[in-house]
């Protein structure tokens, strides 16, 4: 079975990069291989078009080729919450938690990860498309580019004022001295609802639960193996990283899994699953609300 991915070197798809690599998957009955489908909208077709069957990736980008989740369902979340950081060039001297310095300034985001900062700046009272400009990182989009990484490396370079990606690229930025984090929702700033927004997440289609009965509930308990053994010791994403990530991002994975550690736990409860909900009709990803059971693969799937 196939796992696609928008973004592999980085720490908010990990869990399921390391149930591959730790055998947890495997243990489950499930043989699976790993895939680069970047950005999200392609990895999530990939899924609709019978190419994947399964998709780590963040949970609403699943509704672009599958509207109403019709076709997909959710299997379980790799992380809680929101997990994408903004990060301002450092010379701009913005402060933690002042949401009002993306005024005038050029912030890049990928395709769908860019609606999580567009909905904040909302909930914040700032106009995402009259006071500021969101758009992709040129040429940050190829099946081969970390958007994280390279986000961090237009930063140095003065290319843009700030992105929101993810941690990789944010402690990417921090330590080359070009950027400071602004927003981390996952650990209290931004409006309260944004925690919920939405959540990296494990997604199957239809088909899967269908033609393999049990496969999205083996992958749930690989995903909470892999969530256990990173927990009892977190050295093991260094490992893994050492023989998939290049050095600079392999140096770092251990140190961002450490911190992500409080955020594991495979559960979509009722309410993460309503924040998704409510965050995609804001959005325009939804007509209308759809039930749980109509999104969240069952129990024994």
């Amino acid at each position: 079975m196939k796992i696609a991915f928008p973004d592999m070197i980085s720490n908010s798809y990990f869990p399921a990069v390391a149930a591959a690599e730790l055998g947890c998957f495997a243990r489950e009955g499930l043989e699976v291989s790993l895939e680069l489908r970047a950005p999200a909208g392609k990895t999530f077709q990939a899924l609709a078009d019978g190419e994947a069957d399964f998709v780590a990736a963040e949970a609403h980008a699943a509704l672009g080729p599958s509207p109403g989740w019709r076709g997909v369902k959710l299997v379980c979340a790799l992380g809680q919450g929101m997990y994408w950081f903004l990060v301002m060039r450092a010379d701009l001297g913005a402060t933690r938690g002042d949401v009002s310095c993306v005024r005038g300034r050029r912030i890049a985001a990928a395709p769908y990860v860019e609606l999580g900062l567009k909905q904040l700046l909302r909930d914040s009272g700032i106009d995402p498309d009259r006071e500021v400009s969101i758009a992709p990182l040129e040429g940050s989009l190829g099946p081969k580019v970390n958007i994280g990484v390279t986000a961090a490396q237009a930063l140095a370079d003065g290319r843009i004022d700030g992105f929101w990606a993810n941690g990789m690229g944010a402690e990417m930025a921090v330590r080359r001295g070009a950027g400071t984090v602004v927003l981390d929702v996952r650990r209290g700033d931004g409006p309260p609802t944004a925690f919920d927004y939405t959540f990296a997440a494990l997604v199957t289609s239809d088909r899967v639960l269908r033609e393999h009965p049990g496969a999205a509930a083996a992958a749930r308990r690989a995903i909470a193996a892999a969530h256990a053994a990173l927990r009892d010791n977190p050295e093991l994403a260094g490992e893994i990283g050492r023989r998939l990530f290049p050095e600079e991002n392999a140096a770092l994975i251990t140190e961002l899994i450490r911190r992500d550690l409080p955020f594991y736990d495979t559960a979509i409860s009722e309410k993460a699953y309503a924040g998704l909900d409510r965050f995609c009709r804001d959005v325009g990803l939804l007509d209308t609300s759809v039930a749980y059971a109509d999104a969240v693969a069952g129990p024994d799937a």
